[in-house]
């Protein structure tokens, strides 16, 4: 029966994935997923040591196919949901939902943000499943720190007299007895962070903020800053892990593959993506690839030289592609982020350098669609196929890359005060004075004498700080 089921199982691949185990009548007996498919089903060899309801399983099988997903947290979720609508019969440990960790909100006056294990009611809104319990807890730490909801059973709210420490360090808004405004606002908020949509959340934000510098209100200004940077990272956080399956990408077969189908030589593949926030810190990238992987080297960042391209991903592109073709290294092919506009602005600048577009579709990760240098568009590639993969690879490198840069620009304008608009106010002094006040408004409220005793400023940049806010003429 071994060399029975060796034989299953000889051509299973090194990625990431789900198999699913069925019987002589084709019945599915049982569905498992895997870092590596390969290694976990020759765990199946030895039946000895399998649990004991998996050795008459094992017994049964007669046909093993499997599906290769992009990560590991991507065969968890397709995991569950073939147990769920196909109930296999050997799959009794996750029919009830308790193997995997789940974040809801609860149906409350004041929906409770929790975690746990168990069946899913229709008492709370469930989202998940997470692949760890660390994931899932950094999920609600931000959550707590943009939307501050309580964590708290009711019982434990219903008896609070005053705000608990969470509320101190900003992390709960206390309904338990304080007057809350905007509670329900800030659910709708975390459903948004839930389901992976934080980008409208920090364009939002970042507006709320120019709002409040303009007001010159800084701390609440500063309240939304500090809000922008945790969704920023956690969004960061969600591109690197969406990106751990690389290393089971055999560069040179896959882009062996991406010839064949294109018909051309490739020694530099070049892919291009842009940012802006409504037109502000316009920055492009491009990244680059061949048959070993990733080329760091070839790897650049644009910074828009004509503001007039500004908000204009079209126009911003056409500059980006001029000035990488210009210069080293020589590309053979081109691959755009984006439909047939971008497509044909990418074979306009560059006649002679074949053009791939790669466009979303209405999902981005499941229902791409590429236009083939010949400007056909082609829907006919497998989404399971080690050539998909590596296309939406390199495209979500590509917009990694290009948003990773965004955001460091961003951030350089985020901290930015009106102290560095004062001649002889650099980094130092500026920390100074922050450190020493804790805030802009309290520099601008601060009388003379006051700035005179921060360290290190100096009697003549006091002066000059003082005069600033003050509206007098040294």
């Amino acid at each position: 029966m071994n060399i029975q089921f060796s034989d299953l199982i000889e051509n299973s691949p090194n990625a990431p994935g789900i198999y699913k185990m069925y019987d002589a009548e084709g019945n599915l007996l049982y569905v498992g997923k895997a870092k590596n498919l390969s290694k976990r089903l020759k765990q199946y060899l030895d039946i000895s040591k399998l649990e004991p309801h998996k050795q008459v399983m094992r017994s049964l099988v007669n046909r093993i196919e499997w599906d290769i997903t992009q990560t590991e947290s991507d065969a968890l979720l397709l995991e569950q949901k073939l147990i769920k609508t196909q109930k296999p019969k050997y799959n009794i440990m996750l029919t009830d939902g308790k193997m995997y960790p789940m974040i809801a909100l609860t149906k409350h006056e004041f929906p409770r943000l929790l975690k746990f294990r168990g069946r899913i009611s229709q008492r709370k809104d469930v989202y998940g499943p997470y692949p760890s319990v660390s994931a899932l807890n950094k999920t609600i730490k931000t959550i707590q720190k943009v939307c501050q909801l309580r964590t708290c059973t009711d019982t434990f709210m219903r008896n609070r007299t005053r705000p608990c420490l969470l509320h101190q360090i900003g992390r709960c808004s206390a309904p338990c007895v304080l007057q809350q405004t905007h509670y329900d606002e800030n659910v709708r908020l975390a459903r948004k962070i839930l389901t992976g949509d934080s980008e409208p959340i920090i364009a939002d934000l970042t507006k709320e903020m120019k709002k409040y510098s303009d007001k010159m209100d800084f701390e609440s200004a500063a309240i939304c800053r500090d809000k922008i940077a945790e969704l920023t990272h956690t969004s960061n956080r969600g591109i690197r892990q969406n990106h751990a399956h690389r290393e089971n990408f055999n560069w040179n077969k896959n882009v062996t593959d991406l010839e064949n189908w294109l018909g051309i030589k490739i020694n530099y593949a070049g892919v291009f993506d842009n940012s802006h926030l409504f037109g502000k810190s316009p920055v492009g990238a491009m990244i680059t690839f061949g048959h070993e992987g990733f080329i760091k080297s070839g790897y650049r960042h644009f910074k828009l030289r004509d503001n007039s391209r500004a908000g204009n991903d079209i126009a911003m592109m056409e500059e980006f592609i001029n000035r990488a073709i210009s210069r080293e290294p020589k590309l053979d092919l081109i691959i755009v982020d984006g439909g047939i506009a971008q497509w044909n602005i990418a074979k306009k600048t560059a006649p002679n350098i074949p053009v791939l577009g790669v466009t979303k579709g209405e999902v981005r990760n499941g229902d791409e669609h590429f236009i083939l240098p010949n400007g056909e568009t082609s829907k006919d590639l497998p989404k399971d196929s080690q050539l998909f993969l590596l296309l939406r690879a390199v495209r979500d490198e590509a917009h990694r890359f290009v948003i990773t840069f965004h955001r460091t620009i961003r951030a350089k304008t985020l901290t930015s005060s009106v102290l560095d608009e004062i001649d002889g106010i650099g980094p130092t002094r500026k920390k100074s004075l922050l450190t020493h006040f804790g805030s802009v408004r309290a520099i601008s409220d601060a009388d003379l004498n006051a700035l005179l005793r921060v360290p290190g400023l100096g009697k003549s940049a006091a002066k000059k700080i003082y005069a600033y806010f003050h509206s007098e003429v040294i």
